[in-house]
């Protein structure tokens, strides 16, 4: 019987196990269960979730078990009373309610100074924005929180009875710097008090033994990650390369060994990797959703999407989309609403909205792209992975609009495949080598016309948001 590792993806849309072969990372089993839709939720739903799926995929019937690496959706606040019991939903990362919280944070010390203390600039996202609402909205709620954790962590306790996390994910809370640790007065100034923290563990490490319920065994639990970090992971990222998930939001990122320069502007969060580096990010609410969403107004299937996407005016024939339907993150226009400019009777065609919609992605990441390396290494190569790199026509413009190379990566689970390989770390004392799949190199062709869908975004971004 081969050993096996498991890695586990609790995103904001469902939770994923995924059993790999721990010395090759051939896909042996895998499940998904789905999450309720929504910015906040009963955290016990996850552990539900964990649990079905487990049994669906059966690690065991794969081989022999010898670790387990768990990876969810960063920022979310799972506060919880002296019994382990949550005092209220938790709030997800695209949860915008305490977004005057964050502004708070930053008119109170300035940019600078959460920048320097905790890597990032306060927005909704953070936990800790969403604990200074609790006290301020529920405060009996508030004055029962015993212990604070991340999804990843609550889920790391369900796996092993004990209470941990990571570099990672830690420097997601707003009250945490990956070199320093935990900014214990950042929580007694805007909680109020100090709730009990998991403690920080080393790449590499394990945090416990999974419980013999579980029915493999009780295999170490590696640390964890969060989500971003964990496919910087599964991805194997070089030097020189950014990934680009286009999912339901969008990331950009790079894994780097140094710290990048911090930035004040809010825009490039200094998170850390899962390696023991660095994980400067940027995240838009609004990606994938908008073409579907566009798709959707159309009245198509995205096959068909696509080809009217592929079929007109390069440039929409002047549309611009703005695609902040969602309110943003990216920038942090919480209450934002989407703009659509440039109507005339002969753009407004069904395919040149489809245009559009696939410019509108595409150009909001490739701000955040060119944002990520004002603070650290300017890109040679982008990764482009997530549903959206599915389609076509977004992968035909994604070379024009970054400037720079693009490989589309065959699809797959890199968040759970990141946690499998730390797994397996964890396990043996060293990280696996699993091989990469390209799916299509791609390289810009220079057609002006990629300049002018960057400027003219640009143009409409700062006229109509000041951003």
């Amino acid at each position: 019987m081969s050993d096996v590792v498991v890695g586990i993806d609790s995103s904001t849309q469902s939770c994923k196990v995924l059993v790999l072969d721990a010395t090759t990372g051939e896909e042996l089993r895998s499940s998904k269960v789905a999450h309720p839709d929504g910015t906040s939720i009963d955290p016990r739903r996850w552990a539900d979730a964990l649990q079905q799926a487990w049994r669906q995929a059966d690690p065991g019937s794969a081989g022999r078990v010898i670790g387990v690496g768990l990876a969810a959706q960063q920022h979310g606040m799972v506060a919880l009373d002296v019994d382990g019991e949550p005092v209220h939903d938790a709030l997800l990362w695209n949860d915008t309610r305490s977004a005057p919280e964050a502004a708070a944070m930053v008119a109170d010390h300035g940019a600078g100074f959460w920048a320097r203390e905790v890597g990032s600039v306060p927005v909704a996202s953070f936990t800790l924005t969403k604990l200074a609402w609790l006290a301020r909205h529920e405060p009996e709620a508030a004055a029962r929180v015993h212990r604070v954790v991340l999804p990843h962590d609550y889920l790391n306790h369900v796996l092993t009875g004990r209470w941990f996390t990571d570099r990672s994910d830690a420097s997601g809370t707003g009250y945490y710097h990956p070199d320093t640790g935990y900014r214990n007065a950042l929580l007694e100034e805007y909680f109020g008090k100090l709730p009990e923290l998991p403690e920080v563990i080393a790449p590499g490490a394990s945090g416990g033994r999974l419980l013999s319920r579980f029915g493999v065994g009780e295999p170490p639990v590696s640390a964890g990650a969060g989500d971003n970090a964990a496919a910087a992971l599964g991805l194997g990222m070089q030097a020189g390369e950014i990934a680009v998930s286009i999912g339901t939001s969008g990331t950009v990122f790079a894994s780097v060994p140094d710290t990048p320069d911090a930035d004040a502007s809010g825009a490039v969060a200094g998170f850390a990797d899962a390696a023991g580096g660095y994980l400067p990010l940027l995240a838009v609410i609004n990606s994938a959703r908008v073409m579907a969403s566009t798709a959707e107004l159309l009245g198509v299937q995205l096959p068909e999407f696509d080809t009217l996407a592929s079929s007109g005016d390069p440039l929409a024939g002047g549309l611009n989309l703005m695609p902040y339907l969602d309110g943003e993150r990216t920038p942090n226009l919480p209450h934002a609403t989407g703009s659509l400019t440039g109507l005339s009777r002969a753009s407004l065609t069904r395919q040149n909205l489809a245009r559009a919609s696939v410019l509108a992605v595409l150009n909001s990441l490739a701000d955040a792209a060119l944002a990520l390396s004002e603070v650290s290494i300017p890109a040679r190569r982008a990764l482009l992975i997530g549903g959206g790199a599915r389609s076509r026509s977004l992968r035909a413009a994604a070379p024009e609009l970054f400037g720079i190379d693009v490989d589309v990566l065959e699809a797959g689970e890199y968040v759970a495949l990141g946690a499998a390989r730390q797994a397996a770390w964890a396990a043996t004392g060293d990280l696996p080598a699993f091989e990469r799949r390209v799916e299509a190199r791609l390289s810009p062709s220079g057609a002006a016309w990629g300049c002018d869908s960057r400027e003219l975004y640009a143009a409409e971004r700062t006229r109509l948001y000041g951003v």
